[in-house]
This record gives C-alpha cells, structure tokens and sequence, in this order.
C-alpha cells in the first residue's frame, strides 16, 4: 500500500494516555465484537455476552491523563490509521454527493487502550474496532490487530485500513438513514435481526471496497493489498470464528456474515466503485461468489 506518515489528523482523538476504569456498557459492537465476547466468554468462563446485551450493569469510570508512550510498531500503526481515516472521508466528500446526493460529515476516530468511555457506553478492547452513531465516532485499540493474527487474518497495511474504511461505512450507513431503517425494521420483526444485522456488515464491507476502488484508481493499492483486504474479511467471518472458538457452526447465530459473503460484498465495492452496487438489504445473492 502506498502511503507516507505525517501529521496526526485532526479527525484523530488519541486517548491512549488516558486510563479509566468501568465494565461493559451499551450500544453497537463493531467488526468483530460480539465474536470476540463470545470466544472470551467461553475462554474464561465468565458471561461476557450476557453483560453486553443486558446493557453492562452499573459502570463506574474514572481517568486520568499521562503522556503517550508507543513502540515504534504502534507508533507506525497509528499514523497509518491516521492516513487510511483522511483518504477514507475525503473519497467520501467527493463520492457520497455525487452518487447519492447527500454531504458527507466527518467522522472522528478515537484511538485508546483497554477501554474508553464512548456514546454507546464503554468501549473496551476486547470488542474490536467499532463505529458508535450516537457520537459518530470510530473506536479502536491497536492491540486489535495482534488479535486478527490470532484469528488468522492479514495484519498487512492495507488489511488493516480495511478494517478502517468497514468502520466508516457504517458511518456512510448512518448519514444515508440506513443504521436508524435497519433498527426500526429489528424492533418491528426481532426474529429478523440476526439477518438484518448480517446485511448491514456486509454493506459496510461493500462501502470498504468502494473507498478501496478509488485507491486503486489512484495506483495507492496493488493485487498483493487486495489479497491482504480478503484475508481480514475471511478471518472475521462467522463461520471461521464459529469453527475456530466451537468447533460448530450456527448459521442462525450469524450477525456478520460468512468469510466468503465478506469477501464478496468487498469485491463487489472494488469492482463497481457505487453505493448503488452495495444494497445488500435488496440483493438476492448471498451466495458469496464474485
């Protein structure tokens, strides 16, 4: 992936001197959030899925500020979140008006440890990367990506600005009406949430690959990056964390999609470069072929 470090972008509130300290809280989780609950629950032995949905109980914070202190591995990793975040929403200035006739805003980006205090309740590590629509903001711990080699997916640049730019999708979802649609229509027909939530990643996917089309156009990615995106798709998909944390796998459980429907949706984005190629919630075609 072609890209040179700089400054720090403005959209980019860096609170990993901050410490604080509280439990779960409520709200979206994001890439791989509900997956890595579940393969900690089971791990540890504690309910950590059944303290997200029942809202986390009482969450008692408190902070405090110190310098950042960072490796160089993190300090790199940082800055080329930094990077990914402004190509990613200055695609969408151009793209959003002109595809869909609505502005794009700008999201912001919080870069933490452990865990933070978010609009959507505490955000802590083990969650994954996620994008909160109540604050508009993105929320990621850099330690996620020792996490995606666990899992066996791609930790390579452009793997992780795909984790980024599926993060800003949904913040494309949010100002297009789609996140507020997808919530009302789960509380009109709860036995269809899983379904509904599977469609809203994977348009999320789509959008990623969108913002990958223009990259590509501008020769800032190649085949090896391309390879590098599929791998994080296919290691968050639901069926590999399934097999990887249970040995099974349970469809009906599925709030993501497959690792072959991530990828799928992502080529199709890369290949079309339109939002109108990502309506997931119209498509017939999950077959995860492209």
């Amino acid at each position: 992936m072609d890209w040179t470090p700089g400054s720090m972008s403005s959209d980019v509130e860096d609170r990993r001197g901050s410490s604080g300290g509280g439990g779960f809280g409520g709200g979206g989780l994001g890439i791989v959030g509900i997956i890595f609950l579940l393969v900690i629950s089971l791990i540890t032995g504690r309910n950590y899925i059944g303290s997200y949905l029942s809202g986390g109980g009482h969450v008692a914070t408190s902070s405090s500020s110190r310098p950042v202190t960072a490796s160089r591995e993190e300090d790199t990793s940082a800055h080329l979140v930094s990077y990914v975040l402004d190509d990613v929403q200055q695609t969408w200035d151009k793209l959003l008006p002109e595809q869909t006739r609505q502005p794009y805003r700008h999201a912001k980006l919080v870069l933490f440890r452990n865990y933070t205090q978010s609009g959507c309740g505490v955000a802590q590590s083990q969650t994954g990367p996620f994008y909160c629509p109540a604050d508009e903001k993105v929320y990621i711990d850099l330690g996620f990506w020792d996490e995606l080699k666990k899992i066996g997916g791609s930790t390579a640049e452009f793997a992780q600005a795909y984790v980024i730019a599926h993060e800003l999708g949904h913040h494309v979802q949010n100002i297009l009406g789609i996140e507020r649609q997808m919530r009302r229509l789960s509380a009109q027909n709860p036995s269809q949430k899983n379904a509904l939530s599977v469609k809203l990643e994977l348009q999320a996917d789509c959008f990623a690959g969108v913002w990958g089309h223009s990259a590509a156009q501008r020769g800032k990615i190649d085949e090896a990056d391309v390879r590098a995106g599929l791998s994080a798709a296919a290691a968050v998909g639901d069926d590999h964390i399934q097999k990887m944390s249970r040995g099974a796998v349970s469809p009906e459980s599925f709030t993501h999609g497959t690792s072959a429907q991530r990828q799928s949706w992502f080529m199709r984005g890369l290949q079309q470069g339109d939002v109108k190629a990502c309506d997931t919630f119209r498509s017939a075609d999950d077959s995860g072929s492209y």
